[in-house]
């Protein structure tokens, strides 16, 4: 997400976080010109990306969720079905799926909204299929498909409660940091968007 500039500095020192609530540290990293793609294996025979043409709210919301859940994606769960759906059907924004024999292993969502822009808005693993190296594969396919379009600048932002693993993963893709920020946010297991149980490694402040 783009830091607002209006938005007030933090004071320095600790800011206390209400019960309830979660914090997390957000960068936003970018590319402005298409870099060399690092070394990647292909998928795997059997495993491949198939975009979702105006999937319904509710085939998107699973894979959002099976995607995202563990490392507390919420943003797109907070969405009434039509505003939701109006970004599902923008031909502006490509949703595709990684599957294997028809299941869904992995979801990438790229945004071109913004003139000359694209936002890697989504990109995450089901939990079994992390740590085979079809991250890596992932990003890349990313980055081909934002860079096949006339764009300018390609971001993405993360945060702490994603995969350990993901600031670096894109910084040795070519993507640069440009920007933090803090953002505080409703606990999602405790307004009923998510199961309690996920996200074991953010505690749970009831």
């Amino acid at each position: 997400m783009p830091t607002d500039p209006a938005a007030p500095a933090l004071p320095l020192g600790f800011s206390a976080v209400p019960p309830g609530r979660i914090a997390a540290i957000v960068t936003s990293l970018e590319m402005l010109g298409r870099p060399a793609l690092r070394p990647a294996r292909p998928f795997p025979d059997g495993i491949a990306l198939h975009p979702l043409v105006r999937p319904d709210c509710e085939t998107y919301r699973a894979l959002y969720r099976a995607a995202g859940a563990d490392w507390l994606w919420f943003s797109r769960l907070t969405l009434s079905d039509e505003t939701l759906q109006a970004i599902l059907d923008d031909p502006q924004v490509e949703i595709l799926a990684l599957r294997r024999d028809g299941a869904d292993l992995g979801l990438l969502e790229l945004d071109f909204r913004e003139p000359e822009t694209c936002e890697l808005a989504f990109l995450g693993l089901i939990p079994g299929a992390v740590g085979h190296g079809l991250g890596r594969t992932l990003v890349n396919a990313a980055i081909e498909k934002a860079w096949s379009r006339p764009i300018r600048r390609f971001w993405v932002h993360t945060c702490t409660f994603d995969h350990p693993g993901a600031l670096g993963l894109y910084r040795r893709s070519g993507f640069t940091p440009c920007a933090a920020a803090v953002e505080v946010a409703a606990d999602p297991r405790l307004t009923g968007l998510l199961p309690r149980t996920c996200a074991p490694h953010v505690p749970l402040l009831a």
